[in-house]
């Protein structure tokens, strides 16, 4: 479980009154006699369907002192119910393959299931059962408090965190918004199990909640198994909800030590909330002041800033705006305010750009239909609509854009922009030490393990998970490949009027870097976003404004946008990708740019945690230890990135994935309009790493004074390769060990039953010559030698005992279920058939996989196991306090 601590994104939607619902394809409403709201909307994307239950109640209605209580409540309803206890709970939604949890916001809580369209029954059955009633024993909290007190401890790790919550305390002092919904570590020490129950009785009924059903089902049949789960269910009579007195801001300077490579400075106002008659206008404003084509932007450019922008943060009843700038470290930071508190006070003073809000109105209208692209992302438009705006649907977004006028803008950007109501913060970088050589963090503990009972399942979810059908996969991509070399494919998707664009170059920048020019990449990356040959960079940006796209060069590329303006959108693409700019003058103050940010970089925990794996796993002089540092950026020519550019992009590396409303005959012939004369001299590349060695076990501590937590990573080398049959077996092995989420060992055993930690997993990184095995956890300093014992010991169970039968046949159902989900959204699909194409895998290597997932055997992942992991030799990297 997760808590949206801080806010939903700015494509929430206006808060309007309630219409009458108009008539919408495919879109079932209801409202059940007790109260229990419903919107069934059919997508068939993908045989896939998400369902989310929305509780009207968050940390808003938390009881004085307890801010944390809606959050708690919300991993307790994972823990249990009459009818159904935790364990089966946990079985069941790994079972489910799909993405099962919730999250916790100041005003609501919600929980969401994405799984085959074949499992919504049993989703829709769990939902039933939690609302009906829960399992909130003193004991079940107690082992529950631990893992949602590791969750604090790792968000108390976030600088940016501790900032926000302090700047929650300025902003809205004296309100519910005062506080954040995560909750604190002595908040859920004086927390009880009775007071959770107390919250539950309150404000979890059906006349509180709204269930939202997207996806590929029938929503006639869908709304009349909800009426036979959910109609009975009694509501209960709500409290007064609390108030919201907001105060005039007090203008106030707030100062943060952070572990960021750079510092950072803010500005940050109120703004309106998403129930705000205006916030239409409010959204409006904070996309212009962020546009790219924007004064704040600018100062990236100019070289007076490594970063800048506009964001907002908001709630239903108020919202934050905030001008971000980035420095260098050891740089100015009130020069840079100064120069955008001028920059937003010329705003205030001469209004905004028309054509600029004329251009974000498009972008705002043009991404509501990017909403159909993805199933979950249907199903949480939905659910942001109606849970946290009060609207009818998502469509209404379109009318509340198109009604907003510059002059509306400007009349907002005066009211809010205030120099007298700005809380002013300042981040500033500090070293936290170099890595130390650590003397291990667990060989003393032993724990014995308890042998855990088979887990019987209800009825209704036996029957459905027992079934191990190979799904069909609805995707039948078209590929060919162009007389340069290129690779195209195509995949027709009609479910909205987008087209989606991606692509690869494939590099290895390791290999491919001359000696010498190390950083040459990262320079060459950033001039990217300066124009064409043909168009300076505000041309290119206007020219992408005007048909409503997002773009994005270099060696991985996008674009997407309206599918009537496809040709525009790939003619515009070629442009920066085949005709970049690349202009002298910004390859200067790139240049500067980019050793700076590696100057504060090369100091930071993160880099340094990642630096000292890198380090242990490879032998000496290893390519992939080359590193780039401001002395060999600074030494960089002109010359030099322009070469190493000309080296680079080739069309016989590429590979361009179009999905969306187009047919494979009109996505050739603009491709093919655009790329097809791209000639490059010379043979390709030898991009493949060398193998390496079995790593020898080593121990490292990355001092981190602003973690609370630690972050360990216990990492080796293994021997498997893409090629390998192995990695099957390996597969389904760990979906029993640590990627099955609830039902996994080791969550079972570090999360369920001990509370050490928050979070556990376990993974293979798997490439063409060399791959690494990974489990990676957040405790207290503490707890980690217990931690990493319990890894230790799990998985040589799984070297020394064959899984049982119930577990492989659980783990084989988790990984089939999971291929429909790879289909669920466009971003997904062209993900993959990308990532098959560069590692020369076919496009159907998912229905590949589930074919011989199903024909693994409990001994060969033993076998497997035992052949390609190495308890012993760990690399173990912690990022914190030293263990204890």
């Amino acid at each position: 479980m997760h808590t949206w601590s801080r806010w939903l994104s700015a494509a929430c939607l206006l808060a309007l009154p309630l219409l009458a619902a108009a008539a919408q394809p495919g879109v079932v409403r209801a409202t059940l006699d007790n109260g229990l709201r419903v919107v069934i909307v059919r997508n068939t994307l993908a045989p896939v369907v998400t369902t989310q239950v929305s509780y009207l109640a968050g940390s808003d209605e938390a009881p004085a002192g307890f801010p944390g209580t809606a959050h708690a409540l919300e991993h307790m309803m994972f823990r249990g119910s009459p009818g159904l206890t935790r364990d089966q709970l946990a079985v069941i939604g790994a079972g489910m393959g799909g993405d099962f949890n919730a999250f916790t916001t100041q005003a609501v809580t919600s929980y969401y299931f994405t799984a085959p369209a074949q499992d919504l029954d049993v989703a829709l059955h769990i939902e039933a059962l939690r609302m009906r009633g829960l399992d909130l024993s003193p004991v079940g909290w107690a082992r529950e408090r631990g893992a949602i007190e590791q969750e604090v401890a790792r968000d108390l790790s976030d600088p940016f965190y501790v900032f926000n919550t302090q700047l929650l305390a300025a902003m809205f002092k004296g309100t519910p918004y005062a506080h954040d919904a995560l909750g604190t570590r002595p908040s859920f020490n004086r927390t009880g199990a009775p007071l959770l129950k107390k919250f539950y009785d309150t404000w979890y009924a059906p006349n509180n909640a709204i269930l939202v059903v997207a996806g590929d089902v029938d929503p006639a049949a869908t709304l009349t198994e909800i009426r036979s789960l959910f109609g009975a269910i009694p509501r209960k009579r709500l409290p007064a909800r609390p108030r919201y007195d907001f105060q005039p801001v007090a203008a106030a300077t707030l100062h943060y030590p952070t572990d960021y490579p750079v510092g950072v400075a803010v500005l940050a106002y109120r703004m309106p909330g998403l129930k705000a008659g205006d916030y239409a206008s409010a959204d409006i404003l904070a996309r212009v002041l962020g546009s790219q084509r924007g004064a704040l932007y600018a100062l990236v450019p100019q070289g007076k800033a490594l970063f800048a922008s506009f964001q907002s943060q908001f709630l239903p009843r108020a919202g934050i705006g905030y001008a971000v700038g980035a420095f260098a470290k050891g740089g100015d930071a009130e020069a840079l305010l100064a120069q955008m508190r001028a920059i937003l006070a010329g705003y205030a003073a001469h209004g905004v750009p028309a054509d600029l809000v004329a251009a974000a109105k498009r972008k705002a209208i043009a991404q509501l239909a990017f909403q159909k692209n993805s199933i979950t992302g249907l199903a949480n438009a939905w659910t942001h609509a109606l849970a946290f705006q009060g609207l009818d649907s998502p469509e209404d977004m379109a009318a509340a854009y198109a009604a907003v006028t510059p002059a509306a803008v400007d009349r907002l950007a005066r009211s809010v922009l205030q120099p007298a109501h700005v809380i002013t913060a300042i981040l500033t970088p500090e070293p936290s030490g170099k890595p130390v050589a650590g003397k291990g963090f667990g060989g003393a503990e032993s724990f014995a393990a308890a042998p855990e009972k088979p887990v019987a399942l209800p009825h209704w979810a036996d029957a459905a998970l027992d079934q191990l059908a190979l799904p069909k996969s609805t995707l039948q991509p078209y590929s060919t490949t162009l007389a340069n070399g290129l690779r195209l494919i195509v995949q027709p998707e009609n479910i909205s009027d987008t087209i989606t664009v991606l692509g690869s170059v494939r590099t290895q920048p390791d290999l491919q870097q001359p000696r010498g020019q190390d950083g040459v990449g990262e320079v060459l990356s950033g001039l990217f976003n300066f124009g064409t040959t043909t168009l300076d960079r505000l041309a290119f940006r206007k020219a992408l404004d005007d048909i409503a796209a997002s773009e994005n060069a270099g060696y991985s590329f996008a674009i997407a946008a309206p599918s009537a303006h496809f040709a525009r959108a790939v003619q515009l693409l070629a442009d920066n990708e085949l005709h970049p700019a690349l202009p002298e003058a910004a390859f200067r103050i790139v240049r500067q740019q980019t050793a700076q940010a590696l100057a504060g970089q090369m100091d930071t925990p993160d880099y340094l945690f990642a630096r000292a794996i890198k380090q242990a796993l490879l032998p000496v002089h290893d390519p992939a230890l080359r590193e780039a540092t401001p002395a060999s950026v600074m030494k960089l020519s002109y010359g030099d990135v322009r070469n190493y550019y000309a080296q680079i992009m080739r069309p016989d590396l590429t590979t361009i994935v179009v999905i969306g409303k187009v047919t494979p005959a009109q996505a050739l012939r603009v491709i093919s309009a655009q790329f097809a004369g791209w000639r490059v001299p010379g043979a390709r590349p030898e991009l493949d790493l060398p193998a390496v060695p079995p790593n020898r076990p080593a121990q490292r501590v990355v001092p981190d004074k602003t973690s609370v937590q630690d972050t360990v990573a216990l990492v080796q080398n293994t021997p498997l390769t893409l090629r390998d049959p192995a990695r099957y077996a390996l597969t389904v092995g760990n979906q029993v060990l640590g990627q099955g989420g609830f039902a996994s060992r080791l969550w079972r055993d570090l999360r369920v039953k001990t509370g050490l930690v928050y979070g556990v997993s376990s993974s293979f990184d798997i490439g063409r010559t060399r791959s690494t095995y990974r489990v990676t956890l957040g405790c207290d300093a503490d707890k980690v030698g217990q931690a990493r014992a319990i890894v230790v010991r799990d998985i040589e169970q799984m070297q020394q005992q064959p899984i049982s039968a119930l577990e492989l046949k659980r783990a084989q159902g988790m990984l089939i279920r999971r291929i429909p989900l790879g289909e669920s959204s466009i971003n997904a699909i062209g993900g993959a058939l990308l990532y098959y194409a560069q590692h020369d895998l076919p496009l159907d290597q998912a229905s590949i996989a589930a074919r011989q997932y199903l024909h693994v055997t409990a001994p060969e992942i033993r076998t497997a196991f035992a052949k390609y992991i190495r308890p012993k030799d760990f690399v173990e990297v912690v990022k914190g306090p030293a263990p204890r």
